[in-house]
């Protein structure tokens, strides 16, 4: 079993479930927050797929990560959560940002 592949493919399913949410049953804020993290989680489940199947597990799995934080940051905003909960999405970002570099780094190393 591919256990990376099970959750980048499950990000993907959520990340559906959450921009269907903030296209219709959400509005205002909670609706942006949706669209955005949804987008966000869409991206990186499908780079860690192709990241899974190329062979590079560790970017693969930052991307999961990174979503998870990302995204579900803004979907617990979405839901009426308390906004500091704002101040942890920027980690969830950094590591997307670090899933690239690293992936960048194992295309290129010998």
């Amino acid at each position: 079993m591919n256990f990376l592949m099970a959750m980048a493919a499950l990000s993907g399913a959520l990340a559906v479930a959450a921009g269907a949410f903030g296209a219709h049953g959400a509005s205002g804020q909670a609706a942006e927050w949706l669209r955005t993290g949804g987008t966000y989680q869409m991206v990186h489940a499908v780079a860690a797929l192709a990241a899974a199947q190329a062979g590079f597990r560790g970017p693969g799995w930052l991307f999961v990560a990174g979503a998870a934080i990302f995204a579900g940051t803004l979907y617990l905003m979405a839901l009426g959560l308390p906004r500091w909960l704002g101040a942890i999405t920027p980690l969830g970002g950094a590591a997307l940002i670090g899933g690239w570099l690293w992936l960048a780094w194992s295309a290129v190393r010998p």
